[in-house]
């Protein structure tokens, strides 16, 4: 019983973690009202990817040992702060372009940014990075061989990030609520934009 409540609660931590307001999903929000629900999706693709390189490095016990380096970790913080205020910035100034149009293999290449845009906006981000040493802490026995626990709740968080952004994509490009949308679009450009400098700023700023 004991271990099916352990279970319980990490699988409600990381839906809360996901589900929770943050720059990954102001990014898909931003993403799926400017260019559509596919690049939505595929940014919503690139941060479930960046979460297998969160669980690898876990796994194997970097992300502790780049916690316990100041240095490094201060070069991921403002590498992935950095990120996040370009986006933000490119947001606020591109706040009234019009909506894309190109053309079928233009799009085909543009997947590929979104899908980078999604993975480096998450795997940059050392506060998922401690996240993931703090939650697999508590699911890898050092006294056991068999991670297979580590490595079910590695999937479920894969697929929780997948699965939760590519809704928020689709939802927010869904017709009832696309015609609204783009009534307030330069509006809300704005505001995803400042939203990222904002989390980019806090997370140089965070000591």
């Amino acid at each position: 019983m004991e271990v099916v409540m352990e279970v319980f609660s990490l699988a409600i931590l990381g839906l809360l973690i996901v589900i929770s307001p943050g720059a990954d999903f102001v990014l898909v929000l931003k993403t799926s009202i400017n260019d559509g629900r596919k690049a939505g999706i595929f940014t919503a693709l690139g941060l479930s990817l960046a979460i297998c390189v969160h669980i690898s490095y876990s796994m194997f016990g970097i992300s502790y040992l780049i916690s316990q380096n100041e240095f490094l970790y201060n070069m991921i913080r403002y590498a992935g702060a950095g990120y996040l205020i370009y986006l933000g910035i490119k947001g606020i100034y591109s706040a009234d372009s019009q909506l894309n149009t190109t053309s079928t293999a233009q799009r085909k290449n543009k997947n590929w940014q979104y899908l980078a845009q999604g993975f480096l906006c998450n795997v940059l981000n050392p506060k998922t990075m401690l996240f993931f040493l703090s939650i697999f802490s508590q699911v890898i026995s050092p006294d056991s061989n068999d991670n297979t626990q580590a490595f079910i709740y590695g999937a479920y968080m894969i697929a929780l990030h997948g699965i939760w952004f590519a809704i928020v994509a689709i939802l927010f490009t869904s017709a009832t609520l696309q015609t609204r949308l783009l009534r307030i679009r330069k509006r809300l450009n704005q505001v995803c934009g400042v939203g990222l400098v904002s989390f980019g700023a806090l997370l140089a700023l965070k000591s």
